[in-house]
């Protein structure tokens, strides 16, 4: 399991890069020891959340989904996280050539799925799912990650620290670009009636 990598990132992320570049760990390699695992943490909390806990607007009574509801939004979330972290991948790759920073596939997810490590951990915040909560939490997981992506990128492409700079500049609008889509589609879903159930 590649969990080992966690504690570095979040203490000392210059070295921890060096040593996952080093790694010659594959694209199955690195979903079935590291991204399959991290990426349920966020669903499987708040699928927990929603229906044990609900969650609160203003004073009023908690509001709960029925299990069956969140279980399919789960499974939507799941798998929307594990295609999003496989794209970013690629256009991190595909992005590579312009940049002189070429490198095989897994390193290129590798850089995707590490430098996500913040987003994926606060994922377990959902347990409680209070909007204020979870905005105030997820902020500076959101901050540490675009550092990661910033620190990162040099190491892991072997380019110079300009380079990386707008290379990983451009990462970040991408994965802004591919936030809003998301978005888009869920908010699309709901409107033609694909949306949580809430309990009575």
């Amino acid at each position: 399991m590649l969990l080992h990598h966690i504690p570095g990132l979040l203490s000392q992320p210059q070295q921890e890069w060096t040593v996952i570049r080093n790694e010659n760990v594959s694209v199955q390699g690195m979903y079935t020891g590291y991204i399959l695992i991290v990426a349920a943490i966020a669903p499987l909390c708040a699928l927990i959340g929603t229906t044990l806990l609900g969650w609160r607007i203003g004073a009023g009574e908690p509001v709960k989904l029925t299990f069956d509801s969140a279980f399919q939004i789960a499974i939507a979330f799941y798998m929307a996280i594990l295609v999003a972290t496989f794209t970013i991948g690629m256009l991190i790759h595909w992005m590579s050539q312009t940049y002189g920073g070429e490198k095989p596939l897994h390193v290129c997810l590798a850089l995707a799925a590490y430098t996500a490590t913040p987003l994926f951990l606060v994922g377990v915040m959902q347990l409680y799912p209070t909007l204020w909560l979870n905005f105030v939490v997820g902020l500076p997981a959101l901050a540490y990650t675009v550092y990661l992506l910033y620190t990162g990128v040099p190491v892991m492409m072997e380019i110079p620290a300009e380079r990386g700079f707008l290379f990983a500049t451009s990462i970040l609008a991408v994965g802004l670009v591919a936030l809003v889509g998301l978005l888009a589609v869920t908010a699309a879903l709901w409107g033609i009636g694909v949306g949580p159930r809430f309990t009575n």
